[in-house]
């Protein structure tokens, strides 16, 4: 699922969205700093240029193994030629191109990938280029801002319903008289039962996995599966204190942690935390 924001750049409002990993930022946008009422006319002038074919063409062969060298090789031949044009159209039809783009609808318009993007701008001036920039570096600070909170929310969640998890552990299952060890044992064996419920290995079968990993299985969880850990203390707690066998619990859980991760990384409501 893509996710498309904006940012202002010398008073031009620039549209961009996420891809995955990659960010794609709209040509067009950057195209109207310079002419507002024609921006393909600009952007199809800047494809005519064969330093501009071997560069996006160069990209391609960097970061897409579908692309199409041949039919780059024909334009690069033909680039700077008085017959030659090119649009983003026809150059992503004819290579198989990756990193332009081309969207309809209300946030459409030719994108490029920020890699494509910065050169173009840097065509159009150097200066808007270095706006640019900062602007797409400040917003992707304040996404990481945004996913550090999010982290720490949910850390401190799991810690606040681990100790209500704990509690119900002593409360119901530790019997009188138990020495430190056993005592810690017990608690152990109910945090492998969650590890397992979850992550489908106990504490020891990760570190034996990951022996240079730093930290333990939960310090390497991702951010669903900690909300998941979190919801799934709480009802074990509740499970605990309804008497159920481990084994039964532990059959529930994973059932809960199954459905629950599938809603997460499916749905992706885990992204409206950080709102």
């Amino acid at each position: 699922m893509t996710k498309t924001k904006t940012i202002i750049v010398k008073g031009t409002e620039v549209t961009l969205f996420s891809e995955g990993v990659s960010d794609y930022i709209s040509l067009t946008d950057i195209a109207k700093s310079r002419n507002s009422s024609e921006p393909f006319a600009i952007i199809n002038n800047w494809m005519r240029s064969r330093s501009t074919i071997e560069f996006i063409g160069l990209w391609e062969k960097l970061c897409n193994p579908d692309f199409k060298p041949l039919e780059f090789e024909r334009f690069r031949n033909e680039a700077g030629s008085n017959y030659f044009v090119l649009s983003p159209q026809r150059w992503i039809e004819a290579t198989n191109a990756k990193g332009i783009i081309s969207k309809s609808g209300r946030y459409g318009g030719t994108f490029a990938h920020k890699d494509i993007a910065f050169e173009f701008a840097s065509w159009i001036s150097s200066e808007f280029k270095l706006y640019l920039i900062v602007e797409f570096q400040r917003l992707k600070e304040d996404e990481n801002d945004r996913l550090k909170l999010e982290w720490s929310l949910q850390r401190t969640l799991a810690k606040v319903n681990y100790q209500i998890h704990t509690d119900a552990i002593k409360e119901n299952l530790i019997p009188k008289e138990l020495t430190k060890q056993q005592i810690n044992f017990v608690y152990a064996n109910e945090a492998d039962m969650l590890n397992m419920a979850l992550f489908g290995m106990t504490a020891k079968q990760w570190r034996d996995a990951n022996p240079d990993a730093e930290g333990n299985i939960r310090d390497a969880a991702r951010i669903e599966q900690l909300v998941v850990l979190s919801n799934m203390e709480s009802i074990n707690a509740v499970l605990i204190h309804q008497g159920l066998q481990q084994s039964e619990r532990l059959q529930q859980l994973n059932k809960i942690a199954i459905t629950q991760m599938k809603s997460l990384v499916n749905n992706r409501q885990i992204a409206k935390l950080g709102k």
